[in-house]
């Protein structure tokens, strides 16, 4: 009988570390809402999830590399392998499943790319990666050119060709679509577009490219990759009813999984 209490006591207490919520760290907006349509789903499947919402792209990392997040999801590959190499991380990508957030020109004074004037003020990111996405789409609409061969290392320093001498300008990411008052053309991540209120479809060049180094995934440490909480709520996230959110409330937003 001591026996048998012993194992059921045992049986308890694993169901009760499976019962534990995974948590999923995400920057507030459109990819909070798709994680936090896929906890709903998951919750109703009866798996706990919680789901953590921040402002800022550092604390996310701080806190899965801690252990207070089970895993986060709001960065590119691009971005993770800069953030590991500065803070001394071992973050990883979880799983191929992710979500691809466009980015695009939008402007509030001109209807067209050929109608941007000789001087026209365009803004970009002030960081690195996203700079350097954004001088590659302004090179792509044929606005400037830039030093071949520099790919994600690009500055505004590389730009050997500007005939309408435009005038780029950084700005805070968060703070693009709001410089549209000010600015001719800005460069504009759909997180903070759709987060704002903007109509992806108002964009004069939209960037919605499959690259992989720019899909958004979801990271964990190493050797968490295979928890099984994770795992299954990643399962639930390739659900068709995620797809469907996303392609029918994130306008702009392309789900990034094989077979979605």
């Amino acid at each position: 009988m001591l026996g048998i209490l012993v194992a059921l006591a045992g049986l308890g207490a694993a169901a009760r570390a499976g019962d534990a919520p995974v948590r999923i760290g995400v920057t507030a907006g459109p990819v909070a809402q798709v994680v936090q349509f896929a906890a709903t789903l998951a919750r109703e499947r009866g798996q706990p999830v919680e789901v953590v919402e921040f402002t800022d792209w550092v604390t996310p990392n701080e806190a899965v590399n801690t252990g207070d997040l089970d895993a986060n999801l709001f960065q590119h590959g691009a971005f993770l392998a800069v953030q590991n190499a500065r803070r001394g991380t071992k973050l990883v990508q979880v799983d191929p499943v992710g979500l691809i957030a466009p980015i695009g020109l939008f402007s509030r004074k001109i209807r067209s790319l050929e109608a941007v004037p000789e001087g026209a003020s365009v803004a970009i990111p002030n960081e690195p990666l996203n700079g350097a996405r954004g001088l590659r789409l302004l090179e792509k609409a044929g606005l400037i050119t830039l030093a071949p061969g520099k790919g994600l290392t690009v500055t505004r320093f590389d730009v050997v060709a500007n005939p309408r001498k435009l005038d780029i300008v950084e700005l805070d990411p968060a703070q693009l679509y709001r410089s549209l008052d000010d600015v001719t053309l800005a460069m504009v991540n759909l997180t903070y577009l759709v987060a704002a209120g903007g109509d992806p479809n108002t964009a004069l060049l939209i960037d919605r490219s499959a690259d992989d180094q720019f899909v958004l995934r979801f990271v964990t440490r190493e050797g968490h990759k295979d928890d099984p909480r994770l795992r299954r709520f990643i399962e639930t996230f390739k659900a068709p009813e995620v797809k469907a959110f996303i392609e029918t409330r994130l306008p702009g937003f392309v789900p990034a999984w094989p077979g979605a």
